[in-house]
């Protein structure tokens, strides 16, 4: 019997090697076909990548390494990538787990699993539990539940900072309010970046502000409380939520280029309460118990009111419809920009909806997550406000948030290389 038995897996196991040495054969013909390439050619072929791709591709051979280190290239390829959209969703399965990041370009067909554990590995405390805050280029900000603090975490240099003690003390995640945050990289200088976030303080409105050259948070109380003055500059003005009400919401508006010797405004943007009456509302998750309700998702000098309908018979709900609406130039009220077309509103049943809200480079983005029967969806809508036009931005199966708790969302700008 025992003969029997290694004679019949003898040839398996020669096959199964002979296999292998195909694949891998196969796989140097293609890395040697490859760098026999133009060099031209091979530079557009990577032109067409996602910053993550062209990381792997580095570790292809010398040549890959030298054509994507070279600055010229750099250059290029930074132009493209800078315009592009990224989404970074973290989830864990368990508390204190060691999360798993995935990210999805607008210029991409699928989902990208990130490696953050691995850059974590030695900079973290064991069973650390993090949330994802925000993020911006190539940083992501997470709230460390566990200690109370954030850390920054940079996906392309691959580099693990914490950030000094906040001026307000030990914060956790529910002490973080997505709207009234702001990540910032630094223009000049693509290492560093700045976190901004208003908060009131014995009533009054405050803007903290970290600077990751110097290590250092600076502060200031906001002034101008009657909206006196103000004119509305999108191209500089960052927009920090400090209370979202049905008709009524508080705003801090910094002039991100003279922030050195200008203070944050306050606004006070109403909405027309007709538009909305008769409707309850709320700034988070929806409620199973009404029968329709409108949610309102705050960002930067946007907010995006979604009118939800309860489906007859059922505990479930679907999106009627989704406006977005826009600080006014003198900051006193919310007016409509736009309503979404029927095309790109979702009439899948969901529990639960949560979202993110950003505008950039003209556009106005916005990511919802929905929960029916355990199964989450991400939903990812585009709004072009000079072109007056909508587009649903198609997204590969979200495989990766099945069993799994969420642990933060996050918009961000295109990742880039250092010269």
């Amino acid at each position: 019997m025992i003969l029997s038995h290694q004679r019949s897996n003898t040839p398996n196991k020669k096959y199964s090697e002979m296999e292998k040495s195909q694949r891998c054969n196969k796989d140097t013909n293609t890395n040697i076909g490859f760098c026999l390439l133009p060099s031209e050619l091979i530079q557009n072929i990577l032109f067409h990548l996602c910053i993550p791709e062209i990381i792997r591709m580095k570790l292809l051979n010398k040549f890959v390494l030298t054509t994507i280190s070279d600055q010229s290239f750099i250059r290029q390829l930074n132009d493209g990538s800078q315009r592009d959209t990224w989404i970074f969703v973290y989830t864990r399965r368990w508390r204190r787990d060691n999360g798993v990041l995935h990210g999805f370009s607008d210029r991409s067909v699928r989902w990208f699993k990130i490696p953050v554990a691995e850059i974590l590995t030695g900079e973290i405390f064991p069973g650390e539990d993090l949330y994802l805050l925000t993020a911006s280029g190539n940083f992501l900000l997470f709230a460390s539940n566990t200690h109370s603090g954030i850390i920054a975490v940079d996906l392309v240099d691959k580099s693990v900072r914490r950030i000094s003690s906040c001026p307000l003390g030990p914060r956790g995640t529910s002490s973080w309010r997505r709207s009234g945050m702001k990540l910032v990289p630094d223009p000049s200088d693509p290492g560093h970046f700045r976190f901004m976030f208003a908060e009131m303080v014995n009533n009054r409105p405050v803007l903290f502000t970290y600077h990751s050259n110097t290590n250092t948070w600076h502060t200031k109380e906001a002034e101008n409380p009657n909206n006196l003055g103000f004119k509305k500059n999108s191209s500089s003005n960052v927009f920090l939520s400090l209370s979202n009400r049905p008709h009524e919401s508080i705003v801090m508006c910094v002039d991100d280029e003279s922030m050195t010797n200008r203070f944050p405004a306050i606004l006070r943007p109403r909405i027309n309460q007709d538009a909305i009456k008769e409707c309850p509302s709320s700034v988070g998750f929806s409620r199973n118990d009404l029968e329709s309700q409108l949610l309102h998702i705050h960002g930067d000098e946007y907010k995006v009111v979604i009118r939800l309908d309860k489906i007859e018979l059922s505990k479930m709900k679907k999106m009627k419809s989704l406006e977005v609406w826009e600080i006014s130039s003198n900051g006193e009220k919310w007016e409509l920009v736009s309503r979404a077309p029927s095309e790109v509103i979702s009439n899948k049943p969901c529990g639960v909806m949560m979202g993110c809200l950003e505008r950039r480079l003209g556009v106005i983005r916005v990511a919802l997550m929905t929960n029916h029967e355990g199964l989450w969806n991400i939903i990812w809508l585009d709004y072009d406000k000079v072109r007056d036009k909508w587009e649903w931005v198609p997204l590969s199966h979200c495989r990766f948030l099945q069993g799994s708790n969420m642990a933060g969302i996050s918009f961000s700008s295109g990742l880039t290389f250092s010269l």
